[in-house]
């Protein structure tokens, strides 16, 4: 890629080089190599790739390959490695087809435990070694709580909405307009109108909802406006940001 975008300090393409891209394209990679394709084209060089002419060249071994290496190596044990379990299930076939013993060829989970004594005998253990994915989160180190990750992709895609109101506990009304503090949801200068009408929306939740109430229960209060806002933030935005309500009874 470097050469094709000219950023190569020894190398550069003239109108007399053909390149030959002999790989197929890995799935999910179409892009990338179209773009390639475009960068070395604008060079007026001759591309062959494997579509245009049959010049695939694989990094794989083929079966025959697979089999002379192991024959060469010449093991006690075999344990295809890497890869699907279907593709590691065909390498173990090939190589009982081509005569190596089938009790010592064994085709383990990622996490399986496997035993072997002296070079000549070999056992699969029942229990399971952890194998999960582990992540890194900081300091802490393991598997991360589902809820924490979605929170995160949440706060990634809309952002937040930080609701903060001071509710008088014995009649039930706010003190004065609730404070709203966005980051990641909407530009607040260009948003005048859609926090004014959320501020009245707040209000008359929350007052409505503590109507009645003796005393007044801010837990059940913050769980309905969360519900409230979001649906109408929605409504206005198409967008869902994480909407945290911190109501201060005084």
């Amino acid at each position: 890629m470097r050469i094709a975008t000219k950023k190569h300090k020894n190398i550069a393409f003239t109108e007399r080089d053909t390149i030959i891209l002999s790989s197929s394209v890995i799935p999910g990679n179409e892009v990338r190599v179209q773009k390639l394709k475009d960068n070395l084209l604008r060079h007026n060089v001759n591309l062959i790739h494997y579509r245009s002419s049959d010049v695939h060249s694989t990094g794989h071994g083929n079966t025959g390959e697979l089999v002379w290496m192991r024959q060469q190596v010449n093991p006690a044990f075999f344990m295809p490695a890497y890869g699907f379990f279907s593709m590691l299930k065909y390498h173990a076939n090939a190589q009982i087809a081509s005569g190596f013993p089938k009790e010592n060829v064994v085709l383990p989970d990622n996490g399986t435990v496997i035993e072997i004594e002296n070079g000549t005998t070999m056992t699969v253990r029942k229990e399971k070694i952890p194998s999960n994915p582990m992540m890194v989160d900081g300091f802490a180190i393991g598997d991360m709580q589902e809820v924490v990750i979605r929170d995160r992709q949440s706060l990634a895609q809309d952002g937040m909405f930080v609701i903060i109101a001071t509710v008088n506990l014995r009649t039930g009304t706010l003190k004065k307009s609730p404070d709203i503090i966005s980051r990641g949801f909407v530009y607040l200068r260009e948003s005048q109108g859609l926090l004014s009408e959320t501020r009245l929306l707040i209000k008359k939740t929350t007052e409505d909802l503590a109507a009645g109430m003796n005393p007044v229960d801010l837990e059940y209060i913050k769980a309905n406006l969360t519900d409230t806002v979001e649906r109408y933030l929605f409504q206005k935005t198409s967008k869902r940001p994480m909407v945290i309500p911190v109501l201060i009874g005084v």
